[in-house]
């Protein structure tokens, strides 16, 4: 017996004393049972409702199941983690049952760890995080899944973006921009409106104001429009907007994009699923000749985002996802896929990336890359997207002259590095637990004034920071010296100084950098040298 079929071994045995138990005592009715790698879940209808302050006793009472019959498990390597409400087929017209997670591993130690990791993510959630350093939140007035950026989250945001535009320029993209809503009639000729509907909003009726929807007015000349879930049928028009030479082949588009998508509510979470979301989008248009080029170049773009944020590229894991033939959720022929698949997968293998086939994960014009990157907990997260993209192209009948002077077929590639700016912010805040670098941080410098009398020095130097694009801040709490550092402490500043008669005198700082308890002494000069002096990924 391999592990793997040890590990699924383990899983049934505590699922069927599990099951049993539960139908002797609640009259549980089995329904389903879900595997993952660290455990399973159990989905089942019981007339008595089990609450997540019964889950120590059943676990007990499984523990001495198992012991009792001998089950060659270590009782202490498994836990019952929590109890939910879930709606058949995940469908909210149908019955609610109860779904019980339970986690296993084969030893103690390993369920130990998986706790310690459970308490780590706890510690750096990005919602928990995002209150306390005052980042953003989401607030129910103005709707769930839309959050709201306070001034330190919003130049976080701003520091990011200002990178992405110029890494964009320096890598040959150029700047569109386009509206938040389109007419049905694009969305049919994209084929959204049919094939992803599902995540989609229904139309906007702009043909009557909202006081004449109000008083129930007859619309004179209806015309629809739509939330935009995506930005391409937005850059395809302004493609088509005139003719193409090959010469100007390719062309690379880019825009921050706020798009919007149906999410359930009680599936938002935070800034990783929200309803309303800007993608730092792009698509390439090129010929058949360039597209194995681009789509290395949009990989090597893919890496060098992650390496300047900090994470380890040799650790990201690639997924090819492709069409399941026997599914009809996808558009064009299966030339166009087969010939698409197997550019993309020669382009991951080439490139040597780490990659699995995902059957059925394409998007519904054509295959992709998704690349999960892992925090500095081990966690995956899916932030970057590659696409090809050959059936749009054919949907709005898009054409280049070509080196012969006949129209010729483009193709389209889709991508984003970031995949969304909430979600990657999200996942920022939670890989440095808060603490980002110094480049990236909101307020890089806290000015503390000891007494009264150096407030003046300090709103000078402070004023000098901000002249030299410091992102500083300055506290004039009135609070002890004591008790405003250890405030810095918590808002996770970078750097602390600390003002008294003796700076003023010297004309030098006493630095206390983040995480350390010493001070350092530098002249003010090379202290603002140091900080504009820190480049990405420091």
């Amino acid at each position: 017996m391999d592990n793997n079929q040890k590990i699924e071994s383990i899983y049934k045995s505590i699922s069927l004393v599990l099951m049993k138990f539960l139908s002797e005592t609640y009259g549980a009715l089995f329904i389903a049972q879900s595997n993952n790698k660290n455990g399973f879940y159990l989905d089942f209808d019981s007339e008595e409702r089990i609450s997540e302050k019964d889950l120590e006793s059943i676990e007990e009472k499984i523990k001495s199941i198992i012991k009792e019959k001998d089950i060659s498990i270590d009782i202490n390597a498994f836990k019952l983690l929590n109890i939910s409400g879930v709606y058949l087929e995940d469908n909210d017209k149908n019955k609610m049952v109860q779904r019980i997670y339970v986690v296993v591993f084969q030893t103690e130690n390993e369920l130990m760890e998986y706790n310690r990791l459970i308490q780590e993510a706890e510690k750096r959630d990005h919602r928990k995080l995002g209150r306390e350093l005052d980042l953003f939140h989401i607030d129910d007035v103005v709707g769930s899944g839309l959050p709201l950026w306070h001034p330190k989250g919003a130049i976080l945001w701003r520091v990011i973006e200002d990178f992405w535009y110029k890494e964009h320029l320096k890598n040959g993209y150029q700047l569109v921009r386009t509206p938040h809503i389109g007419n049905k009639k694009l969305w049919e000729t994209s084929g959204h409106w049919g094939f992803y509907n599902e995540s989609m909003y229904p139309p906007i009726e702009v043909g009557q104001t909202l006081k004449e929807n109000q008083n129930k007015e007859k619309t004179k000349e209806s015309e629809q429009f739509l939330l935009k879930p995506m930005n391409c049928p937005f850059h395809i028009q302004i493609f088509k907007n005139r003719p193409h030479s090959y010469r100007e082949l390719p062309l690379r588009w880019a825009e921050c994009g706020t798009v919007y998508r149906y999410e359930k509510k009680g599936e938002l979470s935070g800034l990783t699923r929200v309803r309303g979301f800007t993608q730092d989008d792009a698509h390439i248009i090129c010929t058949p000749d360039q597209v194995e080029n681009e789509l290395k170049k949009v990989v090597d773009f893919i890496l060098f985002i992650y390496k300047s944020f900090g994470f380890e590229i040799e650790s990201i894991n690639v997924y090819l996802s492709v069409r399941d033939k026997e599914s009809k959720k996808y558009a064009g022929n299966d030339e166009g896929w087969d010939f698409t698949e197997k550019i993309l997968e020669k382009v991951a293998l080439d490139k040597k990336l780490n990659i699995t086939k995902d059957v059925g994960g394409a998007v519904f014009y054509g295959p992709k890359l998704d690349f999960k990157i892992k925090d500095a907990i081990g966690r995956e997260w899916q932030c970057s997207t590659l696409q090809f993209d050959f059936n749009l192209p054919e949907r709005f009948d898009m054409t280049f002259i070509n080196d012969k002077g006949q129209e010729e077929r483009p193709y389209m590639l889709h991508r984003a590095l970031f995949g969304s700016f909430e979600r990657f912010i999200g996942v920022l805040i939670e890989h440095y637990a808060g603490a980002l670098p110094a480049w990236l941080s909101p307020v890089q410098v806290k000015i503390i004034p000891v007494a009264e009398r150096h407030i003046e020095y300090c709103q000078k130097l402070s004023d000098e920071f901000i002249q030299e694009e410091i992102r500083v801040e300055l506290d004039l709490s009135g609070e002890t010296v004591g008790n405003r550092i250890r405030k810095v402490s918590q808002e996770k500043i970078p750097y602390v100084l600390v003002i008294g008669d003796k700076e003023i005198e010297s004309n030098k700082l006493n630095v206390r950098d983040r995480g350390s308890l010493n001070i350092r002494e530098v002249n003010k000069e090379d202290f603002m040298f140091e900080i504009k002096g820190l480049s990405v990924g420091k």
